[in-house]
């Protein structure tokens, strides 16, 4: 993401760290140590060897400046770091190392390590925006708006529903979330092609040990051209960045003067542009869709990846980490942007109620058809209604007037119904139910985030 001014700068939430050379590479020692444990209490190798392979596997014993060099000399991603672990272990422990695996065992194994320590990321970032946004809902639950559909009034609504949908959706995304996570982070250990012919008898066994030290499940089948798993993800993914640009651009739009309902955080000191000194622009809700658009991108590229000719394809596999690690970092910027919108959302409530009535209590036409409709039937009452609405913007006349006019309207209706029917404030249906029910919600499911296992 382009760097903010200080103003405005954005905590990191840590994942982009977790994807560096030095992250890459720990991760697979650490599959390498859990392959070493798990042969050796099947006795496939010593146990002198697997302590002295799980001792040694940490980058502080091992010369990275061999391993680049290696990596540079062989064009390969893995061998250079099998050596260095081999050369750094004593006696001849070295020689057990990635003993019956092949390279995607433990490329892949190890980066879904990595995502896994991302997605413990995504959830409590997520918790923190639920807990702002059932806050929000409380404080907005019966801030009057015009409900718009299809860019125009329709009927009220209050910000507080407006903050339920949101709420809706995000818990739903942290359903999915939390339900992907046993196919999604597994340990692959299936040898050359996936047969385990490596291993015998012994492979599906040391496969369920290895994942169980790593706190991952095994593959049923460690097939190396299964991706569906990682293409899962990245989807679920895209979806989250799906509902997170929907909320940025709906702050975008009614940041906008001629809406002027709420503002983004615009601390002091920050410079909206280099030539227009009142600018005060929606950076954080720029950003969000940004983001998220770039995460939906990768989507089809995850699912391009899913289709690996014969036993393995080592262009798939590029591809795959190409749309994963991306997307795990695009989408820990794009929702640290997101806790920092709603932590300083401002609302304007006023601004809202005279949005509300700039069609002069054309917005109230359904609920003075309704009520007219039980007196002369709803179907008549539209045609009144409209008639009468229609009547009031090409004329540029009162909409209180041109019902009046209307002889089946002053018939069914005396001036004090009108009256009343005209006033937005009764009629918002269930929208303060629905803010308070999804704040309660919210909080609910940010309790369960913090109360989960990582």
């Amino acid at each position: 993401m382009q760097d903010e001014p200080t103003s405005l700068r954005i905590e990191d939430p840590g994942v982009r760290a977790l994807f560096t050379e030095a992250a890459r590479f720990q991760s697979w020692l650490d599959v390498e140590a859990a392959l070493a444990q798990a042969q050796a209490e099947l006795g496939v190798i010593p146990e002198s060897a697997a302590r002295e392979i799980t001792r040694k596997a940490h980058l502080e014993y091992l010369d990275l400046g061999a391993v680049r060099a290696g990596l540079a000399r062989t064009g390969h991603p893995l061998v250079p770091l099998i050596w260095a672990l081999d050369q750094a272990c004593e006696g001849d422990a070295g020689g057990y190392v990635h003993w019956g695996a092949t390279t995607q065992n433990v490329t892949q194994t190890g980066q879904l390590l990595q995502v896994r320590r991302a997605h413990d990321i995504f959830l409590r970032q997520l918790a923190a925006i639920l807990t702002a946004l059932a806050d929000l809902a409380v404080r907005t639950k019966d801030m009057l708006l015009p409900g718009r559909t299809h860019g125009q009034h329709a009927v009220p609504a209050t910000f507080g529903f407006k903050v339920a949908v949101w709420i809706d959706e995000l818990c739903r995304h942290v359903e999915r979330l939390r339900g992907c996570e046993t196919r999604v982070f597994v340990a692959m250990l299936g040898g050359g092609a996936g047969t385990l012919a490596s291993l015998g008898d012994a492979g599906l066994a040391t496969q369920e040990k290895m994942a169980d030290r790593l706190g991952m499940r095994p593959m049923r089948v460690p097939a190396r051209t299964i991706g569906d798993h990682q293409a899962e993800y990245v989807l679920l993914l895209g979806m989250l960045a799906a509902t997170c640009s929907k909320i940025g651009r709906e702050i975008y739009t009614l940041m906008k003067q001629e809406f002027g309902e709420v503002e983004e955080p615009v601390p002091p000191g920050t410079v909206g542009s280099s030539t227009m000194p009142q600018k005060r622009n929606p950076k954080l809700s720029q950003d969000i869709v940004a983001a998220a658009a770039q995460i939906r991108a990768l989507v089809p590229l995850a699912l391009e990846a899913m289709q690996t000719e014969h036993e393995a394809d080592r262009t798939t596999s590029i591809m795959m980490s190409r749309a994963l690690v991306p997307a795990c970092e695009l989408t820990g910027d794009m929702l640290q942007r997101m806790i920092s919108l709603f932590d300083g959302l401002q609302v304007f409530p006023e601004r809202m109620r005279r949005n509300l009535d700039l069609s002069g209590g054309l917005i109230m036409a359904e609920a003075l058809m309704l009520e007219l409709g039980k007196q002369i039937g709803r179907q008549r009452a539209h045609d009144a209604v409209y008639d009468a609405a229609q009547a009031a913007v090409t004329e540029s006349r009162p909409f209180r007037e041109t019902l009046a006019n209307d002889p089946h309207v002053s018939a069914g209706l005396t001036p004090s119904q009108l009256d009343a029917l005209l006033d937005p404030a009764p009629y918002t249906g269930l929208c303060r139910q629905f803010a308070e029910r999804g704040a309660t919600t919210a909080r609910e499911t940010a309790a369960a985030i913090g109360r989960r296992k990582t």
